[in-house]
């Protein structure tokens, strides 16, 4: 008897909390994943831009500097994982304009204004803390947010 295959949402969930293992941050590990089509058009994690240490290597500035979770953004040399799943498909050409996103964490409102002029047309997301801009914002654009069960 074959095994049951697992549903398109869970696979590509599994495949964001496996991007989310590349991470570098010290305190969240977050994966990203843009897919249209049943198909995979860039992947991303949270972690310092190319060439710049990581702080798994010279420590969180964040932790450093006593700044919340879910505050103050900017201070921080990482980069969030739906910014670099931009950042990859702008890098290599490919539009996800159209595309759903799959992510470990519910986007900051920095990411979801990323998101929302990327054109992503809606989020499946596993955990986070509300952002009630962010909310607003994702409300305003039509782009339904869905916090994943797992058994979607």
């Amino acid at each position: 008897m074959m095994a049951q295959r697992p549903p398109w949402p869970v696979y590509f969930m599994d495949i964001a909390d496996l991007v989310a293992r590349r991470s570098t941050c010290l305190r969240r590990r977050v994966g990203a994943v843009a897919v249209k089509g049943k198909r995979i058009l860039a992947t991303g994690y949270n972690g310092a831009p190319s060439g710049i240490p990581h702080c798994l290597d010279v420590g969180c500035l964040r932790e450093q500097e006593g700044i919340p979770s879910g505050e103050r953004h900017e201070l921080c040399r990482g980069i969030h994982a739906e910014q670099n799943v931009i950042i990859q498909a702008a890098y290599y050409g490919v539009s996800i304009e159209g595309s759903t996103l799959y992510c470990t964490n519910l986007p900051c409102v920095i990411c979801s204004k990323m998101l929302i002029n990327a054109g992503i047309r809606e989020i499946f997301y596993r955990e986070g803390y509300s952002d009630t801009l962010s909310d607003a914002l994702l409300r305003a654009a039509q782009i339904p947010v869905i916090q994943f069960s797992g058994k979607d």
